[in-house]
């Protein structure tokens, strides 16, 4: 898998493959980053990016002339490549969608800056767009490096061990179930008893009681979907 991110910022996003899982799938030549700014294709002689807004409004829009030339730029490359945006005003991304784009071979996540990217460029290039959630970012750096560290782990190879990608959150639509380990009793505090018995059968029944009451508290809508496909 091969990701590309078309950003004004590349140092932002540089340190996060410095270290753990993602520095050692690159290693292994399972991932490669590379980086596009934008501001190397303005033809501002100030190699400006933004302008105001036509309509007006508070704040600056990325305007189309810089990101139209790079992402060009890209395309002429890889045809093949996978264009992202990542925006409040898009659709949530969810763990089926990392599943899905982690088929990919050739990913770039356009991060946009200001009051946002004008629409023209978005409506010419994106083959998708997400958002991570209801709420606004400074840029869209640390969202392309969430949807990128999700998509990640499901590719062949990224994961020391890949069975532990059937037992997280949302591979059902039930809560992972919470974690324990040694010691046994820490501060006064202990885990579960059942879990020390080695009866595997109710260890697991165990854990989906557990799962169950996880997303009942914290996520209710889950709970019912999962109520719904048990019927």
């Amino acid at each position: 898998m091969k990701y590309t991110f078309v950003t004004l910022f590349p140092n932002l996003i540089e340190g996060y493959f410095k270290d753990s899982i993602l520095k050692r799938a690159i290693e292994k030549g399972i991932l490669e980053i590379d980086y596009i700014n934008p501001r190397d294709y303005s033809t501002n002689k100030h190699h400006k990016v933004d302008d105001t807004a036509v309509g007006g409004g508070a704040g600056m829009v990325m305007n189309p002339q810089p990101l139209f030339d790079a992402l060009e730029s890209l395309k002429a490359q890889d045809e093949n490549v996978h264009i992202v945006f990542m925006t409040p005003v898009a659709k949530p991304f969810v763990q089926n969608d990392a599943k899905r784009v982690a088929k990919k071979s050739h990913i770039a996540f356009v991060s946009g800056r200001y009051e946002g990217i004008d629409e023209r460029v978005i409506e010419k290039y994106a083959d998708e767009v997400f958002s991570i959630g209801d709420y606004i970012l400074t840029g869209g750096e640390l969202a392309s490096l969430v949807v990128c560290d999700a998509v990640s782990r499901n590719i062949d190879g990224v994961l020391g061990n890949a069975d532990s990608l059937e037992i997280e959150s949302f591979e059902t639509p039930l809560l992972e179930a919470p974690s324990f380990s040694k010691p046994q009793i820490y501060e006064g505090l202990s885990v579960p008893s059942e879990y020390l018995k080695g009866n595997h059968s109710k260890i697991r029944s165990l854990k989906l009681a557990l799962s169950e009451a996880k997303t009942k508290f914290f996520r209710p809508e889950q709970l019912k979907k999962h109520q719904t496909q048990s019927h």
